[in-house]
């Protein structure tokens, strides 16, 4: 400005100038007068600044509790790590993941080259112990959690069965003396497991039961399985469910919600219903076949003849497989078990869908007090196959494929859980096992606390 305090450049050139510089700069120059400083603190300014600098794509909005773009720049910029203070070498393969202690002090990492290492988060990190899998027939590890008190390690990987069949497997590690405790099977491989008390934990299995439909059966597993009676149960079953369209139960994790003061959850999701895939859709549509235009020759005409004829044969028999499978649910799922409120109640969630082999659900079921001891018939009592499967308490319908998803660090009911899924495409459809997904989209549920139930947020 010159001497009466006139700007000598208008505030359009000053902001075009400031758009070419980087954040630091714009703050030093913002410093040098009244008009500098109300232009770099330009809300248009800073959103141009947030997308180049974070190289986030700009269809991704703004965070829904941040008030400007400047203080959203300045929030990331000061709590996200941005310096590199030590790089850890010894996974010679991908890592795949990372779970910390409740305390904090250490951490564990499991990766491609079939390893689970355990490291000490101090100042400098270490690590104090690796666990190789491959002699137990792994192809690598997956997944890991520690228990409630720090003191066991679950760990979970793909284990190669004979005829290089791949399921999964579960491991139990002290973390006293780093010895292997237990081993317990986990089918499929990416139910991954967890824990539900300090000293148990769960792990699932898949039945088939036809082409498409399936039964889940999910299991209480006791982590010390060197009991000194045989009449002290090692392993129960929890719950047993059914799938239809190929679909499993994966991802199970464990919430504890605390106290109900309502037995009944309420649902406000208010995403309008994407689209879902339609069995019937995977043959040749009509409009695709006159575009084509004619055949160049009878045999080829034959050969697309007979392959749309064994399509509509294959999709008949899944549309009937289904039909008798939901009339067999009707019949024989029992309803869920009601208790009164009580402190010790948890929520079982785990991904599982009804239309696609890809996962589209979310499953919610309460685990009781009784349904976490491990009482019930011993080895040799009760052989005879349960005939019901167990309902689930609620279901909530992403409409698109889910990828990943986690609990709050606290594992508690009254904090978010956030999903992280793809929608599946507009106007396209695919067989069960093979569905078209696209964009990409976060989902943020609060699970039931004590007095709230559950609410949606999507971005």
């Amino acid at each position: 400005m010159d001497e009466g305090d006139t700007p000598l450049l208008p505030a359009c050139l000053v902001h075009r100038i400031f758009l070419s510089l980087g954040p630091a700069d714009v703050l030093a120059a913002g410093l040098v007068c009244r008009q500098w400083l109300a232009v770099s603190r330009d809300e248009f300014l800073w959103r141009e600044q947030f997308y180049r600098y974070y190289q986030v794509a700009r269809d991704v909005p703004r965070h829904p509790a941040a008030t400007s773009w400047y203080e959203e720049f300045q929030r990331l910029y000061d709590t996200v790590p941005c310096v590199e203070v030590q790089t850890l070498r010894e996974h010679t393969d991908q890592v795949l993941h990372l779970s910390f202690s409740h305390s904090g002090y250490r951490f564990a990492s499991c990766s491609k080259d079939c390893t689970v290492k355990i490291w000490s988060n101090s100042l400098t990190i270490s690590l104090l112990h690796s666990a190789d899998m491959r002699p137990y027939n792994w192809s690598y590890t997956q997944f890991s959690q520690f228990n409630q008190d720090d003191s066991l390690l679950l760990a979970s990987g793909v284990f190669l069965g004979p005829h290089n069949s791949s399921s999964g497997e579960i491991v139990v590690i002290s973390l006293d003396n780093y010895a292997l405790l237990s081993r317990m099977r986990n089918k499929p491989y990416d139910v991954f497991g967890c824990w539900l008390t300090e000293t148990s934990l769960i792990s699932g299995n898949l039945h088939r039961m036809g082409d498409i439909t399936s039964c889940s059966v999910l299991w209480l597993n006791n982590a010390f399985q060197n009991v000194e009676s045989e009449n002290v149960n090692v392993v129960k079953r929890l719950f047993k469910i059914q799938n239809l369209n190929a679909s499993t139960i994966r991802t199970v994790m464990v919430a504890d919600c605390g106290r109900f003061d309502s037995p009944d959850l309420l649902l406000d999701i208010s995403a309008p219903p994407g689209r879902v895939f339609d069995l019937g859709s995977d043959g040749i549509d009509e409009d695709e076949a006159a575009a084509a235009g004619p055949a160049p020759g009878r045999t080829e005409e034959g050969f697309r003849h007979l392959l749309g004829t064994r399509a509509q044969l294959q999709r008949a028999e899944h549309t009937l497989e289904t039909k008798a499978a939901e009339l067999l649910a009707k019949s024989r799922t029992k309803p869920p078990e009601r208790s009164v409120a009580c402190a010790q109640n948890k929520l079982l969630i785990f991904t599982t869908g009804c239309l696609t082999y890809s996962p589209h659900q979310i499953g919610i079921k309460r685990i009781l007090p009784h349904q976490m001891t491990m009482a019930g018939p011993v080895l040799g009592e009760g052989r005879g196959s349960d005939p019901f499967f167990d309902a689930l308490d609620h279901v909530i319908d992403v409409h698109g494929h889910i990828i990943g998803m986690g609990l709050s660090p606290d594992n508690r009911g009254d904090r978010p859980a956030g999903v992280r899924s793809q929608d599946h495409a507009e106007g396209e459809a695919g067989p069960a096992r093979t569905p078209r997904l696209h964009s990409q989209r976060r989902v943020l549920l609060h699970l039931p606390g004590r007095k709230q139930g559950l609410r949606g947020q999507w971005g």
